[in-house]
């Protein structure tokens, strides 16, 4: 470098650049903002303070900007008024000022680093007003270093303010809790991260779709920071002056288009399995990721289910880069219940996923046939036209193949009927249970067939004449019947079981039928069918 060269400034990441220096710069924070402003401004300042929330949404800025607020340099006491750009405030949004110490609790989790800090904090700031300390992830300490840092935390020096921040406030223990002041950061809305992106581009001197600001903020998931480090990220790929564009953000962060997703969500609502497959199998040939196919397919299915139960209007109801016509035409091909089962296959396929190793694919292609073929995902409506009113009325339906008449609260729509459950077979497998498991009452069942079936009454007519109806009848034989009959229709309650005399079957050697019926009844025959499994075939 040639003599009277100035050295070139290091890159400054849009993250760091464009942090908040002032409480009046917080973005999506100005709750917490206004209240420590005013703490100040009255001097209720508490001695330690816990600063909650997920990553990237504001906590260490804040703690920096309460910092340079209780060291303000220019003035004789603790201000809201403090100059970002003293000497003091540079030195503490670097991170390396002499009185305000930040400590990554990740890195310094034992006990033998808290002791380290109480000592040093027995001694007066160097500089400044106070030596304030934050301690970063927060929950990462260990209870032992917990412990060590409650009787500091309860009772300080008066030069000392802690701020903690963490992530995971339910692993601060209660002891620590009890002793700090709490404030809870929120997730950032969509709209002051965009509102804010906006800014950074224009101070930066680049151009930006809505429609692509809205989209990095969405990725962002509520956090500026990560927001902010996908701008810097997109702005780096653009060429001189292009404008930032859905596509261009959809190019250069590797995202699934989103009409590609809209087809596999419209082949879904068809119940066309090939389309989805055939998409499916296109998108991640070209290199998408599956755990990012399957966000997007979630991210799809919320915004209808969104748009289906809020309204067009709803900030989550719409996706940027897709035509809101699009949005329309299938939400409304959807019903409400399908989209949330929809959400939650998904999402608990996303989880199995990072677990199946070589089989996940298979489950991806099965998951997508099961939605496709799942009824749920059509509309209600569109399927049954109207409901049975009570459970008695469905399962009469089912049995019976017909449907009751609707009441003038259903809807008009005709009712699909189920195909009328067979008689005969029912029949039949009811003998073959009983023949299996208690043939003493098969026994009694030949020449007898079902005329009548529903949830409640059964209906038999026996040929053997009316010594064999007298047989049938008995309590215990009617028992019998009703429970195979109930359990092979999955009945709520056993149905009544009504026996007649086939007056158009006759049997075809009544003597033998009655003599059997007789000696069939005979206490010592019934107790060896019983023991044995024994059964009365011919009387001669």
């Amino acid at each position: 470098m040639a003599d009277g060269d100035v050295a070139p400034q290091p890159y400054a990441v849009l993250a760091r650049k464009y942090r908040s220096r002032t409480f009046g710069e917080v973005v999506g924070q100005e709750q917490v903002a206004q209240t420590l402003a005013k703490a100040i401004e009255i001097g209720r300042i508490h001695h330690a303070y816990l600063f909650c929330g997920t990553r990237g949404v504001g906590k260490t800025s804040m703690a920096r900007i309460f910092a340079l607020a209780l060291n303000a340099p220019e003035t004789d006491g603790p201000t809201t008024e403090a100059d970002p750009t003293s000497e003091t405030a540079e030195a503490i949004f670097r991170g390396d000022d002499v009185d305000v110490i930040e400590i990554d609790a990740a890195s310094n989790t034992g006990v033998d680093n808290v002791r380290e800090l109480i000592e040093n904090a027995r001694f007066r700031p160097m500089r400044s007003r106070f030596k304030v300390y934050i301690i970063d992830e927060a929950h990462m300490l260990s209870k032992a270093a917990f412990n060590a840092l409650l009787k500091i935390l309860e009772e300080p020096p008066g030069h000392v303010k802690f701020v903690l921040a963490t992530t995971e406030p339910e692993k601060i223990l209660p002891t620590i809790l009890s002793r700090v002041q709490r404030f809870d950061f929120k997730d950032l809305p969509a709209t002051d991260v965009v509102g804010h992106l906006e800014h950074v581009v224009a101070k930066e001197g680049k151009t930006a779709d809505d429609e692509a600001l809205r989209l990095v903020a969405r990725n962002g998931q509520g956090s500026m920071r990560d927001s902010l480090s996908l701008l810097d990220r997109l702005l780096s790929g653009l060429d001189g002056d292009e404008t930032l564009t859905v596509d261009t953000v959809t190019r250069l962060l590797g995202l699934p288009a989103r009409d590609r997703v809209a087809t596999i969500m419209d082949a879904i609502a068809d119940g066309n399995v090939e389309p989805a497959l055939s998409e499916t199998a296109a998108m991640l040939t070209d290199g998408l990721g599956t755990d990012a196919f399957l966000h997007a397919l979630v991210e799809h299915a919320h915004a209808l289910l969104i748009r289906k139960t809020l309204g067009k209007e709803a900030p989550a109801g719409d996706l940027p880069g897709l035509d809101a016509s699009v949005l329309d035409r299938q939400a409304e091909a959807f019903d409400v219940a399908g989209l949330a089962q929809a959400v939650a296959i998904l999402e608990e396929l996303r989880r199995q996923i990072r677990t199946a190793g070589a089989t996940g694919r298979a489950l991806l292609d099965a998951t997508l046939v099961r939605l496709c073929l799942g009824r749920q995902f059509t509309s209600v409506e569109q399927l049954l036209g109207a409901a049975p009113a009570s459970p008695a009325e469905k399962k009469t339906a089912d049995l019976t193949g017909s449907e009751p008449e609707a009441s003038s609260e259903r809807a008009e729509t005709p009712v699909q009927t189920k195909a009328a459950i067979n008689p005969e077979a029912v029949w039949a497998s009811v003998r073959q249970r009983l023949e299996r498991d208690q043939p003493n009452v098969a026994g009694l069942l030949d020449g007898t067939r079902l005329v009548g079936l529903d949830a409640s009454a059964v209906t038999l007519l026996a040929a053997g004449g009316p010594r064999q109806v007298s047989m049938l009848r008995r309590e215990s034989t009617t028992s019998a019947l009703a429970a195979a009959i109930a359990e092979q229709l999955n009945l709520d309650a056993p149905p009544t079981i009504e026996i007649d005399v086939d007056p158009d079957a006759p049997t075809e050697n009544p003597t033998t039928a009655s003599n059997t019926l007789d000696y069939e009844a005979d206490p010592i025959v019934q107790a060896a069918m019983r023991e044995l499994g024994a059964r009365v075939v011919k009387v001669e």
